[in-house]
């Protein structure tokens, strides 16, 4: 018998946070300012997107719209590595709330 294989923690939240990365870096004009943060939780992982002040627009989307894709395309991708993920959007430089408070 032939038990599921669910992949390493480590390796899902790198496939998670590359995937994310990628689609950010082709939305936004600075692409440089694009960074991922990993933040490990008890059940879950949040993924802390941060990008330019001038590109915020762009992840979000008009009515959250890109945002919520963005969400979607990373819970699809989730339900195949086994792993539960989220994604906050965030300005570059800005002060981030605690995950507690969420």
């Amino acid at each position: 018998m032939v038990d599921n294989v669910v992949p390493e923690n480590n390796n899902a939240v790198s496939e998670m946070r590359t995937l994310i990365h990628e689609i950010a870096r082709s939305l936004v004009d600075d692409a440089n300012a694009v960074q991922i943060e990993v933040l490990p939780d008890q059940d879950s992982t949040i993924l802390r997107l941060h990008v330019a002040p001038a590109d915020i627009g762009k992840v979000i989307g008009k009515q959250g719209r890109t945002a919520r894709s963005l969400r979607t395309i990373l819970g699809a991708a989730s339900m195949k590595l086994h792993r539960r993920f989220s994604l906050d959007i965030v300005e570059a430089g800005r002060a981030t709330r605690d995950p507690e408070t969420l």
